[in-house]
């Protein structure tokens, strides 16, 4: 019998397929079929401070001056009319979403102003969710604002945040720190239970023929999972707190390789936005089958076990991989 379990953020889970916050999340019956397909828990689609506020010049000013996108959005540029859940809506669905299924629910939670962050995660608390996702999803386009600057928010949250609940808090991240290990250790310092590797960035496309910006959303691929693989191998055993792999699961190996790296979950999205909800059964049989054939009767017999500590060459986690690649690449020419 393969012992898929894992702790996460120091929840028990049955195994590692946690469903990242997406619109998928917005009903209950989905919700529902997520669970009865094997995920081991659901994070909600993201709560936006700007929903709640309904200013408009705050919000106009923050979509304007750096954030161009933001996470589990399908479009860019959002008018007031696409906020249409508020916070008492957003609390009231985790309340219901508690009541309707039987695995750990996890708040999303995306702020402007720290007020904001402590007054919405302690009610994200209060509504019954089992852990918070601090959902940072920032775009330093202010040339006056240092990375230093960006750092302290980050941290500063993290802290005001932990401060005012008492469930288990996860960092979302992007990948673009200067010092990814440093910002890791300075979070874990910090409180954080989890490490979530990485935000993807929504980028605008352009119109060439109506000369405007545009819309644009791709879904993931398996090769996006590099990025976020190789900062959880190094960071694994560096950090306490809980690493969740983002981006690119798309298949069982995915799954394996985001364990063996050192993730303690997997977080899918894009392949059930593409494929629909009932993939999560089968990464999962997947996942099993291929331990299986490795003979691995646990995940935490895998754990790690591919991680830059634990791999006879650690610099392929480095520069020195990247050089031999060049070196090596034959063009087809």
């Amino acid at each position: 019998m393969i012992d898929l379990s894992t702790t996460y953020m120091g929840l028990q889970l049955k195994n590692p397929i946690v469903p990242s916050a997406s619109p998928l999340s917005r009903e209950i019956s989905t919700i529902k079929r997520m669970e009865d397909a094997g995920a081991a828990a659901v994070v909600i689609y993201s709560l936006f401070e700007e929903q709640i506020k309904h200013e408009a010049a705050e919000l106009v000013h923050y979509l304007e001056y750096g954030t161009y996108s933001f996470a589990e959005a399908l479009t860019y540029f959002p008018d007031l009319g696409e906020y249409r859940v508020g916070g008492e809506e957003y609390l009231e669905h985790i309340r219901k979403a508690k009541e309707a299924v039987d695995i750990p629910i996890i708040g999303s939670l995306n702020g402007v102003t720290q007020s904001g962050w402590i007054e919405y995660a302690s009610k994200i608390e209060q509504a019954g969710a089992d852990g918070l996702e601090l959902n940072v999803y920032f775009v330093a386009a202010n040339p006056k604002m240092s990375s230093a600057d960006v750092e302290a928010m980050y941290l500063d949250t993290l802290k005001a945040v932990k401060q005012s609940v008492r469930i288990p808090v996860a960092m979302k991240l992007s990948p673009y720190f200067s010092s990814m290990a440093n910002m890791a250790a300075q979070l874990d310092n910090a409180g954080a239970d989890a490490l979530v590797l990485f935000n993807r960035f929504y980028q605008p496309d352009l119109d060439l023929d109506e000369l405007e910006v545009v819309r644009h959303l791709d879904l993931s691929t398996s090769a996006e999972m590099k990025l976020p693989l190789r900062w959880i191998a190094i960071l694994y055993g560096r950090v306490q707190a809980s690493l969740a792999l983002t981006s690119g699961i798309h298949q069982p190996e995915d799954v394996a390789k985001a364990i063996l790296a050192g993730a303690d979950v997997a977080n899918v999205c894009s392949v059930l936005l593409a494929e629909g909800v009932g993939k999560i059964s089968k990464l999962i049989d997947g996942l099993a089958a291929w331990m299986e054939t490795k003979e691995y009767s646990s995940l935490g017999d895998m754990k790690g076990a591919l991680s830059q500590r634990a791999v006879a060459e650690p610099a392929a986690f480095e520069r020195a991989n990247y050089i031999k690649i060049l070196q090596e690449f034959k063009p087809n020419i």
